[in-house]
């Protein structure tokens, strides 16, 4: 999972710093230690990267191999 958040984010060519202002609100410090896995993402978290990143909870969590998208409205 932790791996997968760093990936997206790289995929959108942001820094931690850009990804933790423009979806999460939270310091860059405690986006990094998500992505290094040394702290549990909550929930409220998970959500918002989810919609940010137009994606699903189960690709996150690393249970399909394959991105999966939802419309946007």
């Amino acid at each position: 999972m932790y791996k997968r958040i760093g990936d997206l984010r790289e995929d959108n060519d942001l820094t931690q710093n850009e990804r933790t202002a423009e979806a999460l609100y939270v310091s860059q410090r405690v986006y990094s230690n998500y992505e290094c896995g040394d702290v549990s993402i909550p929930v409220k978290s998970l959500i918002k990267l989810v919609k940010y990143d137009n994606t699903s909870t189960d690709y996150i969590l690393g249970l399909p191999d394959i991105k999966n998208t939802y419309p946007t409205k």
